[in-house]
């Protein structure tokens, strides 16, 4: 059963002057295993972030590297959920997350699909 679907859209050139002006923003959003992505992949899973939150209903409260997005060769981006947005989910009766990202033409998207 769908719970939720979020899609979200990222300039990737503001969202790399957005991160150069405030360089903690890189660890306020990102997992440390995301942190060191090229600045596409960073606008790419920032997305994936903001269309999870939408497909939990965007409730607040939640931090955003919280949720991971991983990426492995030869397998679709996964997303692993901790803390704050493991809760939302786990409340809305949230199993699995299916996502696809995509970067292209200095804009980088996400669609997110929130399955119970």
């Amino acid at each position: 059963m769908i719970v939720g679907i979020g899609i979200d859209v990222v300039d990737i050139d503001r969202f790399a002057q957005t991160l150069e002006a405030t360089p903690r923003m890189l660890e306020k959003l990102f997992h440390e295993r995301e942190r060191d992505m090229p600045i596409e992949s960073l606008a790419a899973r920032f997305a994936a972030k903001e269309a999870i939150a939408k497909a939990l209903g965007s409730p607040g409260g939640m931090l955003f590297h919280d949720a991971v997005i991983e990426r492995r060769a030869g397998h679709p981006p996964q997303v692993e959920v901790h803390g704050t947005v493991a809760a939302v989910a786990a409340e809305k009766g949230v199993r699995n997350f299916h996502l696809s990202l995509s970067h292209d033409g200095g804009v980088a998207t996400a669609m997110v699909i929130a399955e119970g």
